[in-house]
């Protein structure tokens, strides 16, 4: 009877240890890379910019944010320009802010023009 090949091939082994490969050139740390690779950036323009003029020239100046959901608390944000930031929870303060907001176009710096040293 004849004998069986062996199942596994014995290859010779090596005399002296083999260097590792080499990564390729690589960025240095920290360098950009300007997003996901493989991904090409899209520059899109504002659809927001901060004082886009109408037609007219006027641009907003201050906002005011109602939020009132159906069986749930209201809430209010005025904003402006000049700084003046503030915010009210409940009906009747959402109501307060609504009026005081109305009365800050009559008097916000950005609004109405100054005279005398403060204008200066």
């Amino acid at each position: 009877m004849s004998v069986p090949p062996p199942l596994k091939s014995l290859t010779s082994t090596a005399t002296r240890p083999l260097a590792a490969p080499q990564p390729a050139d690589t960025a240095a740390v920290g360098a950009p890379k300007g997003g996901a690779e493989g991904v090409i950036p899209a520059l899109r323009p504002d659809p927001h910019p901060a004082k886009s003029p109408r037609p007219d020239g006027r641009y907003p100046v201050a906002w005011l944010h109602i939020c009132a959901p159906r069986d749930a608390v209201p809430t209010a944000t005025s904003r402006c320009e000049c700084g003046r930031d503030r915010s009210a929870i409940g009906r009747h303060r959402v109501l307060a802010l609504i009026e005081d907001h109305a009365a800050h176009r009559s008097t916000c710096p950005l609004r109405v023009p100054q005279e005398g040293r403060a204008a200066a």
